[in-house]
């Protein structure tokens, strides 16, 4: 009796690990391309001994190995190798219509990428919205790619989640809904160099689970970043690590005029999901006004999506104090400035740059090599704790400095608020989005405060 009951438990624990095992089909037999097809380019695709091998042609845009079925929930492995000098991708949840740039592949993409920028991991919106997760979110996984050799990804999309995995390393986490469902397809990417002609991506194991995949989902991992690609939300992660809207999107409650009791009644306009500054002639908070949170803030994350129009001048300001300044112009407080750096006049004033986009306003410069997307939404960061205050630009800091010091006080008393008392030393404050009398957009805004 001893021995059946001990097969049993055998049987049972086996029986139990099988179950834990994703239900794999392969999307390539390894011998031809059935079940495939090619979109868009010229570039050939070959198969070698159980591989595909794509194979790099100039004169032809991107080209995709596309497969015939869609795919919805799933989680996705393969591996790949390139040759150096080529950057190629993975197509997940992508489609090709007809009356949409006339049949372009758009959609996600897991990015390969070997060169020194090292973004591979990455998520990339094929034609349509662009990069929703360089590796400058998450640099601590930019050395998991292995030049020379077979690398393996695992993708998982699942609702709204999508993370990616390389060789083992956790990359990529994003938040969206824009499409929930598409075809795969292997990316061959155009070339403009003669000598890259010839060259090759490969990629076998090629495998993917439909079945049972939430039981599969690997847990979240909080040291990997995660990027919400929904406009004006909060996602259930964002919502366990603290993070709140600080426009909800649709109305203009908790926010007033930096000198009225309300909101404004002219100079600023909510259009799907946007909060605009409307253009008014270039005056400092000449025409509706700046507006301000209705409670103060100490300790906190901002993040705050803007996007400017050519020429355009704005800022997000904190540590304000509305009654400091009753008078012309903008209120008072320390600003991460956004600015047109090549056609605003404000970018050749101040000292060294401190006046161009991501400075602190007329005390700090940023860098000139800023990772700023002209013509497209940018996300500004600031993250204050005590007396440290950051600036960040799209995951990349900028600028970082210490207040409530000798050296703080110094600075400042070399600045345009050498006569504001005590400027930046206040323990709170309000938050600003300015009028500067140019059109700039905004969208994103949330705040997350730390103790």
């Amino acid at each position: 009796m001893k021995n059946k009951i001990i097969l049993f438990a055998i049987a049972l624990f086996i029986g139990v690990g099988l179950q834990a095992q994703e239900k794999w089909e392969p999307l390539f037999n390894g011998k031809n391309l059935k079940g495939w097809k090619k979109l868009n380019g010229k570039a050939d695709y070959k198969i070698e001994d159980g591989v595909i091998v794509g194979i790099s042609k100039m004169g032809t845009p991107n080209t995709f190995l596309s497969t015939e079925k869609d795919y919805g929930d799933f989680i996705l492995e393969f591996d790949f190798k390139v040759d150096d000098g080529l950057n190629s991708g993975v197509q997940f949840r992508s489609q090709s219509y007809k009356e949409y740039k006339d049949g372009r592949v758009h959609g996600y993409q897991f990015e390969i990428d070997p060169s020194a920028r090292a973004w591979s991991g990455g998520i990339y919106d094929e034609a349509r919205r662009g990069w929703l997760y360089p590796m400058t979110v998450n640099p601590a996984s930019q050395n998991a790619f292995k030049n020379a050799v077979w690398n393996k990804v695992r993708i998982e999309a699942i609702g709204k989640s999508v993370r990616t995995w390389l060789n083992g390393v956790p990359c990529a986490d994003i938040w969206d809904d824009m499409t929930l469902s598409g075809f795969i397809a292997l990316q061959v990417h155009s070339i403009g160099k003669k000598e890259l002609e010839g060259k090759t991506v490969s990629w076998k194991n090629i495998n993917i689970c439909t079945t049972d995949v939430e039981k599969y989902q690997t847990p979240s991992l909080v040291n990997v970043p995660q990027v919400n690609c929904i406009i004006n939300t909060i996602s259930p992660r964002e919502t366990g690590e603290g993070w709140k809207l600080l426009w909800d999107g649709k109305t203009t409650d908790g926010w007033r005029g930096a000198k009225l009791t309300s909101f404004p009644a002219k100079g600023w306009a909510i259009e799907e999901g946007i909060l605009k500054v409307m253009k008014s002639g270039g005056g400092e908070s000449a025409n509706g006004g700046d507006i301000v949170t209705t409670r103060k803030y100490k300790n906190f994350i901002i993040k705050v999506d803007f996007k400017i129009t050519e020429g355009a001048n704005s800022g997000i300001k904190y540590f304000v104090y509305t009654e400091t300044n009753k008078g012309a112009g903008s209120s008072i407080g320390c600003e991460f400035q956004i600015l047109d750096d090549d056609k605003h006049p404000d970018a050749k004033l101040g000292v060294k740059g401190n006046r161009k986009l991501g400075a602190l306003y007329d005390l700090i410069p940023a860098p000139d090599n800023k990772p700023f997307k002209k013509g497209e939404f940018n996300t500004a960061m600031v993250i204050v704790k005590d007396n440290k205050v950051e600036h960040w630009l799209n995951g990349v800091k900028l600028i970082e400095y210490e207040r409530n010091n000798q050296m703080w006080n110094a600075l400042v008393a070399y600045s345009k608020y050498a006569n504001w008392p005590d400027f930046g030393n206040a323990t709170e404050g309000n938050i600003l989005l300015q009028d500067h009398g140019d059109e700039v957009w905004f969208k994103n805004i949330k705040i997350k405060e730390l103790p």
